[in-house]
C-alpha cells in the first residue's frame, strides 16, 4: 500500500482528481460517510484527508508515504521530505501588501503582520530590511487597517479581499502551487511504486500544459 495524505478542501479535491485521472482512483473517497481512510486494494493505494498544514508532518514522520502540499506550507514549516513534482494546481502568490498610499522610506523598523513568519523573515533578510514580525492566525488584512502593522505578507489569489479593504499588493515574495512530496525512507523502500505514481502525475501535468497552449 502507498499511503497518500490529501489536504482537506478544494486543493485536495483537485489533487484527488489528478490522482484518479492518473490511474489511482478510489471510489469510496467520493461517498458521503465519516470514514478517515479510503483504500483501493487492487491498485495498492490508501488515501486520507488531513488539514493542509499537517500534510508535511504526516509525510515527514512516515504516517504517509506521499502527499500533496502547498509550496507555502513547505517553505514555512520546512518538513524533511523530498519534493518530487510541481503539480501546477492551487496557483497563487505570496505578496507583501499594504495601504494603497503606503511608502516605506526605511526610516524605522517595518512592522509586518503574517501567518508565515519564516517566509517573511527569509524574504526581508534577503533584501536587508529590519522588520518586526507580528504573528497572526487569521484576518491578516485587519492589521494595517487598525494600525497593528504597516504591511502584511499573505497569499493573494484574485486580490479581491485586498481591494475591498483598500489594500494593494506591493511586492511579490514567491509563487505558490501544490507539490507532490515524499517520505525519504518510503522513497527507498517503495521506490518503484512511488516513481510509477510520480511519472503518471508528471505525464498528466505535461498533457494539461500542452492543452492550455
Amino acid at each position: 500500500m502507498i499511503n497518500v495524505a490529501l489536504p482537506k478542501g478544494r486543493l485536495g479535491e483537485k489533487a484527488y482528481e489528478m490522482m484518479a485521472q492518473s490511474g489511482y482512483d478510489c471510489p469510496s473517497i467520493l461517498e458521503k460517510n465519516r470514514k478517515l481512510t479510503f483504500e483501493n486494494e487492487e491498485l495498492g493505494i490508501r488515501y486520507f484527508w488531513v488539514k493542509p498544514w499537517d500534510v508535511g508532518i504526516y509525510v515527514e514522520h512516515g504516517a504517509a508515504d506521499v502527499g500533496i502540499c502547498g509550496k507555502d506550507i513547505l517553505l514555512e514549516n520546512r518538513p524533511d521530505v523530498y519534493e518530487l513534482l510541481n503539480l501546477g494546481i492551487g496557483k497563487c502568490r505570496m505578496c507583501v501588501a499594504g495601504p494603497v498610499d503606503f511608502y516605506d522610506d526605511g526610516s524605522r523598523t517595518l512592522r509586518v503582520a503574517t501567518k508565515f513568519p519564516n517566509i517573511t523573515s527569509d524574504y526581508y533578510e534577503k533584501i536587508g530590511r529590519d522588520i518586526d514580525i507580528i504573528k497572526l492566525n487569521g484576518s491578516i488584512e485587519l492589521a494595517p487597517i487598525l494600525g497593528l502593522s504597516d504591511v502584511i505578507v499573505d497569499i493573494v489569489e484574485t486580490g479581491k479581499t485586498l481591494r475591498e479593504n483598500h489594500l494593494t499588493p506591493l511586492r511579490d515574495v514567491v509563487d505558490i502551487s501544490a507539490r507532490f512530496i515524499c517520505n525519504k525512507i518510503s522513497f527507498q523502500f517503495k521506490h518503484e511504486e512511488i516513481i510509477k505514481l510520480k511519472t503518471a502525475l508528471a505525464d498528466l501535468v505535461r498533457t494539461e500544459r500542452k492543452e492550455l497552449g
